[in-house]
């Protein structure tokens, strides 16, 4: 175990000479191209922020209203047959919008029902076995002006409604 640790520090370093070494082997000016990267990282920035600037206002008026808390308790009631409680469908909304804010939901869920609770490694679970869809979307898509999605939106959601059924699964095999 000790070498994974050891090796696993010196692959930084190692990546940023191998880069170096091959950038001065072929006799490029690294400073430039890096400073050209830096360039168009920042661009991409610029054409990113506005969108992630709309769902995190989005997420945060609806976790502030009560929105979320009302679907869930009216979700709740269908989703309870299945073997997920109402509390954890804010979360699997959430989730698909914002990671940060999933977090957050998951942080309340652990103080409210504890970390080691059928509800609490459930919720753990389903974080960890699902993507922000609708985050990746609008940012990776929006980025490379993607207008098509084709079958990435109905993929994503089945892939999802997989890690909470996973999820729910795992947690009632294991209990």
């Amino acid at each position: 175990m000790k070498i994974l640790s050891y090796l696993s520090n010196l692959m930084i370093p190692f990546l940023l000479f191998y880069v170096i070494g091959y950038g001065l082997l072929a006799k490029r000016d690294i400073y430039t191209d890096f400073l050209d990267g830096a360039r168009e990282g920042l661009k991409t920035v610029a054409k990113i922020v506005p969108t992630l600037i709309g769902l995190m206002t989005a997420v945060g008026v609806l976790r502030a209203s009560g929105f979320l808390e009302f679907l869930g308790g009216f979700l709740g009631k269908v989703t309870e047959h299945i073997g997920l409680p109402a509390e954890l469908v804010p979360l699997t909304l959430v989730r698909m919008f914002s990671s940060s804010a999933a977090t957050g939901l998951l942080m309340d869920i652990f103080k409210e029902f504890g970390t080691d609770s059928p509800t609490g490694l459930m919720a753990g679970i389903m974080l960890s076995a699902t993507e922000s869809v609708f985050y990746c979307m609008s940012v990776y898509f929006g980025s490379v002006k993607i207008q098509k999605t084709r079958y990435t939106l109905p993929g994503a959601i089945i892939a999802t409604l997989a890690g909470v059924i996973g999820a729910v699964w795992v947690v009632r095999w294991m209990m």
